[in-house]
């Protein structure tokens, strides 16, 4: 395939096959994979992420796949540096870089012009002791009367989120929303290749996946994890499937516990999808291709063809 090297960046939903697209791009293309799945920056959550191993990993390198501990709270702007001088050094030295994964605003951070706004850890330490004090409630409640929109979009139960929010007010005078730009302007020529398939046999997909974590071990995972600070880790532990089973342990760990544990995971997925979709759905320069119908063949003529224009 002639041309310039081009960053190529692969995602869509989650469960639509990601990962493998990108380890055989990067095989074909001469380039090395950069993971844009915020969980999958933590050491040993494997499972429960997907993470390919090694061995499917196929000899291709992989960066800023466990770089963070579990008790770390992973940050978007620090990935958007890390990424971006990955992305620079891969181009400057003729690789192809192949940005794979299913967290937007990670993907955004990296493939467009975007700031964020910075952090205070005297306002965040003074709200996050207003948080243990006061409770998610009453700092919800002052959130929407600052910025009723970005209250209806965070759940009242989400005391990170809620906190990060009331912090970004107080630094920047101004609502979250407004500390991000509108999509882009693109910072790279970048060719973006979304998966995804028909809902029903996505939703399949899901079913099995999750069924497959738990019988792989998931929950001795989650058990192993928790010895080293998982409920402690304020991003980590809210994981999907991770924060089910730290329910289930909750709840008595038996046998009950970890079949609805399963079954939450499964919805929780869908919803995650729901949101994925509409994230990336509002970005017209993604071309789709149809995850269940040769995503390999349909990836490389949509190379062709963005090389071409």
């Amino acid at each position: 395939m002639s041309g310039p090297v081009r960053l190529v960046a692969v995602l869509g939903p989650t469960a639509t096959g990601k990962s493998d697209l990108a380890v055989e791009l990067a095989t074909r293309l001469g380039g090395e994979v950069l993971n844009a799945d915020a969980m999958q920056l933590y050491r040993g959550m494997d499972i429960g992420t997907a993470k390919l191993t090694v061995a499917q990993r196929r000899g291709v390198p992989h960066h800023l796949l466990d770089v963070l501990d579990v008790t770390e709270t992973a940050s978007v702007a620090a990935y958007q540096r890390d990424a971006r001088a990955i992305v620079e050094r891969l181009l400057a030295a003729g690789r192809t870089p192949v940005l794979a994964g299913g967290s937007a605003l990670y993907l955004r951070a990296v493939l467009d012009e975007m700031s964020f706004p910075g952090t205070d850890p005297r306002v965040r330490r003074r709200l996050e002791h207003e948080l243990a004090e006061d409770g998610a409630d009453a700092l919800h409640a002052r959130l929407a009367r600052l910025d009723p929109e970005t209250a209806a979009a965070v759940p009242v139960a989400n005391g990170r989120r809620i906190v990060r929010a009331l912090e970004v007010i107080e630094i920047t005078g101004r609502p979250p929303r407004a500390s991000l730009p509108e999509l882009g302007p693109p910072r790279y020529d970048a060719v973006l290749l979304g998966l995804d398939m028909v809902t029903e046999e996505l939703d399949r997909r899901i079913e099995r996946r999750v069924e497959r974590m738990f019988a792989a071990g998931l929950v001795d995972e989650v058990r192993g994890l928790v010895g080293v600070g998982l409920r402690e880790g304020r991003t980590a532990s809210r994981a999907v499937g991770y924060q089910q089973v730290l329910a289930a342990l909750d709840g008595g760990g038996d046998l009950g516990d970890f079949e609805v544990a399963a079954a939450e995971t499964a919805r929780a997925t869908r919803r995650l999808v729901r949101r994925q979709r509409s994230w990336f759905r509002r970005d017209a320069r993604i071309e789709w291709l149809d995850a269940s119908e040769d995503p390999v063949g349909a990836a490389l003529r949509g190379l062709r063809s963005g090389v071409a224009q």
